[in-house]
């Protein structure tokens, strides 16, 4: 049975709003988008046909500031899946405690059919069917599925044109020379070896002793081995959608790179070939899904070796696999918390467009530590205080905040 994802944010947002008391106005202020904006883009096709495609923008909570959220280029993204995303997001800016609130959106229909120049004509028509409803201090963009730097870049050229004015903070993500930040490629993973470091400390364990596997060496998946690589830990599998590599020995995050980009496949003299499926049951101490959602389930929970799990993919574990995990005595980090690098890097973006300025690649790495490691300690101790498992710490501190923020934006009005 497929779940719905917004249904089963609000099954958690109830079971938060009662731990923590809320009155049903504020959970039914958290359980209800702001607004859901749909619009239609006409779009000239290079051989000179018209179509027509359909544009949404979920803008979820503000009541912590400006609407944040990627926007996606993807044909079947669905309405209740993007208002979960807009809600995670707002959740996501909560339990790390930078001054943003949730969006998502998107345009429905598959990229990889249309031109360069088609889709740059997708990404202007975007803004101009939504400028009145962006901007820096309404609501602020940024890459997700199948869309990046470059079309942040033709998204953002298109807003200053209509509105005669310079506002690079109205998009994050963008290439540098526009005012794009320095270590945004590299954020979600920095972000997740930061909130792992943390555990390992308060768990006493040495992170150049641990044994790592890795699920996804894509973007976030391949930066993350290399990240816990050079600190010294042992990368015992990788995976990706061809399959998957193991070895006692360890694998060097590099020379796979290399040998993917040339081979177009994982390959590794020292390793033996696996599934996905025998990775994620690899003999390690930490297990890192970093692809799809739904890959730890009550099917293979109970036979999870990793004592930690650290979340770089949305939503890979399932709640019936999380009860299992739990009395299993498994370190669960979730997505909320350890994929939240990506997002506070986004920020320090639009802080430094807002400033005017340009911060350093040590700047951000020490700023970007210092908000990961505060909030995996939030997290930590309201778990403790709570006596419930880290994910369900993180929504509570997340809802707690934004209930917070919600009742003070009515009580001023």
């Amino acid at each position: 049975m497929t779940v719905n994802p917004f249904e089963s944010y609000l099954k958690r947002l109830d079971q938060a709003s009662e731990k923590l008391k809320l009155s049903k106005e504020a959970r039914s202020k958290l359980a209800t988008p702001d607004r859901i904006l749909e619009k239609d883009i006409d779009l000239m096709r290079d051989d000179g046909t018209k179509e027509t495609l359909h544009a949404y923008r979920v803008q979820f909570n503000n009541a912590r500031g400006p609407y944040k959220g990627g926007i996606r280029f993807h044909p079947a993204a669905d309405l209740d899946e993007v208002k979960a995303l807009a809600a995670a997001m707002a959740i996501k800016c909560a339990v790390v405690d930078i001054p943003m609130g949730g969006g998502k959106g998107g345009v429905q229909f598959d990229p990889k059919q249309y031109s360069d120049a088609e889709i740059e004509r997708v990404a202007r028509g975007f803004v101009r069917a939504f400028v009145h409803d962006l901007g820096s201090d309404k609501d602020i963009p940024a890459p997700d599925v199948y869309t990046n730097g470059t079309i942040m870049g033709y998204m953002l050229d298109e807003y200053e044109k209509i509105t005669g004015k310079k506002e690079p903070g109205m998009i994050t993500g963008k290439p540098v020379p526009l005012g794009g930040i320095v270590g945004r490629d590299t954020a979600t993973a920095q972000g997740g070896v930061y909130a792992l470091e943390y555990f390992v400390d308060s768990q006493g364990m040495e992170m150049n002793q641990l044994r790592v596997a890795i699920q996804g060496f894509g973007n976030a998946g391949a930066t993350m081995a290399h990240l816990l690589y050079e600190a010294g830990c042992n990368i015992v599998g990788v995976s990706d959608s061809s399959g998957a590599l193991l070895s006692e020995t360890g694998l060097k995050p590099d020379k796979l790179l290399k040998t993917k980009e040339e081979k177009k496949v994982l390959e590794a003299p020292n390793a033996q070939k696996a599934t996905n499926a025998e990775l994620l049951e690899a003999d390690c101490d930490v297990l890192v899904p970093a692809a799809l959602d739904g890959q730890i389930t009550r099917e293979n929970a109970a036979n999870i070796k990793a004592k930690i799990i650290l979340e770089l993919a949305n939503g890979p574990t399932t709640p019936d696999a999380d009860k299992i995990l739990a009395e299993r005595g498994v370190t669960v980090i979730p997505d909320v918390l350890a994929n939240a690098g990506g997002v506070t890097v986004s920020y320090f973006e639009w802080m430094q467009n807002q400033e005017g300025s340009m911060w350093t690649e040590d700047q951000v790495s020490t700023e970007l530590q210092k908000t990961m490691r505060r909030a995996a300690k939030a997290v930590d101790e309201k778990s403790k205080k709570a006596h419930v498992p880290l994910r369900d710490a993180a929504f509570l501190l997340g809802v707690e905040r934004l209930a917070a923020a919600t009742s003070m934006r009515n009580s001023a009005v």
